[in-house]
């Protein structure tokens, strides 16, 4: 199965010609119908795959301790068990494969929730469900169980809900989100401000029947001519700043690069089967490789010392296929340091760009104003 994410082979058919004309990792060519893979797909146990996947986390986060904590985050690492970031994401490609009906529950490739580490970006924990319309919330109770005591989990406005909100605090646990529109409060304490930013703690709930019934820490900040919103049930600044606040939410758009790479360029757009087994096998292997590509890069981050969002993880992908050319040839044993050596004509290292110097710019002027 991973064989097949690397190949980003897009079907069915295409693993049959793979198989028959020159085979896949150690098997040997071989022919066999599309029927016949199509029903060992169907009945393949995903508890298989889970188990994997689960067993490959726990290597790579025993790994990934080691890694040096981001500068400037030395605290925050300190003060919470885990920072993870939580979103689910529709596999919405099949609906074009097979042209399927208005129904969205049928023919779909259903749903996935997703929990990847904050800084480091390695995938967590992961849910299926055949169903594609189903709530994001729908998980909000796995998630909470997952997050350990003292994590904090960053989310979308998709989670919004006081009783979620309290249930955070009640575990001792904490999170990150948007705040919603038009959301009635009342503000019992301002902590701090600035000409661009305000750290309050407020009341939420204020004209409803069951309110928010724990306070929580709003931190809004004037990013050009808009407003943002930010809640926390994180309600010590000496824990967690209002900078951090907005930097750990901001960071949340890694999760969406995860599903963006995980679908366009490891091919979980197209799904090899329409059975929900099938796709659920599809989902854990493509994870798998990309917690394994996900820590590859973290390495050569390490190697050539530079922060692990300046490696480019399609470049690094796209390496793979040089360095296994280079192996052939009795050049490289170590995948590392073929990469490492040869960063700068693979394009390992992302190019700063003008907008994010000017957003870093901005972002001083922010939180260089005081009360």
């Amino acid at each position: 199965m991973l064989s097949l994410v690397y190949r980003r082979i897009s079907g069915l058919s295409e693993v049959i010609r793979v198989l028959e004309s020159e085979g896949l990792l150690w098997v040997e060519p071989f022919k066999v119908s599309k029927q016949a893979l199509s029903k060992r797909l169907a009945c393949l146990p995903t508890e298989l795959f889970e188990q994997i996947f689960e067993l490959v986390m726990i290597k790579i986060q025993s790994q990934a301790d080691k890694l040096p904590i981001p500068i400037g985050w030395e605290s925050v690492y300190q003060n919470f068990s885990a920072l993870w970031i939580a979103d689910g994401s529709t596999l919405e490609a099949l609906r074009k494969k097979l042209k399927a009906t208005e129904d969205s529950t049928k023919g779909l490739g259903g749903r996935m929730m997703m929990i990847v580490e904050a800084f480091h970006h390695q995938p967590i924990a992961t849910w299926y469900t055949k169903n594609s319309t189903v709530h994001d919330q729908t998980w909000t109770e796995e998630l909470l169980e997952r997050l350990p005591i003292g994590g904090l989990l960053i989310f979308d406005l998709g989670f919004f809900n006081f009783k979620w909100f309290d249930a955070f605090t009640d575990a001792d646990k904490f999170f990150i989100t948007r705040m919603r529109k038009k959301t009635g409060q009342t503000v019992t304490a301002t902590l701090s401000s600035g000409t661009f930013y305000k750290d309050e703690i407020i009341k939420m709930g204020k004209y409803r029947s069951n309110p928010c019934n724990h306070e929580v820490r709003l931190v809004s900040v004037l990013w050009g001519k808009t407003w943002y919103y930010y809640l926390t049930n994180v309600k010590d600044p000496e824990k967690l700043s209002a900078e951090q606040v907005c930097e750990l939410y901001r960071r949340r758009w890694k999760v969406e690069e995860a599903f963006l790479l995980t679908k366009r360029l490891l091919g979980l757009s197209y799904l090899w089967v329409g059975g929900s087994n099938g796709v659920e096998i599809q989902i854990y292997a493509t994870w798998i490789f990309y917690a394994c590509l996900n820590d590859l890069c973290s390495s050569v981050a390490v190697e050539l010392g530079q922060p692990k969002e300046r490696i480019s993880v399609e470049m690094v992908f796209r390496g793979l296929y040089h360095f296994s050319r280079s192996v052939l040839r009795g050049e490289s044993i170590d995948v590392v340091t073929y990469l490492v050596k040869n960063y700068k004509m693979l394009g390992l290292i992302k190019q700063e760009r003008k907008r994010h110097r000017e957003n870093a710019a901005y972002y001083q002027e922010i939180w260089g104003s005081t009360a």
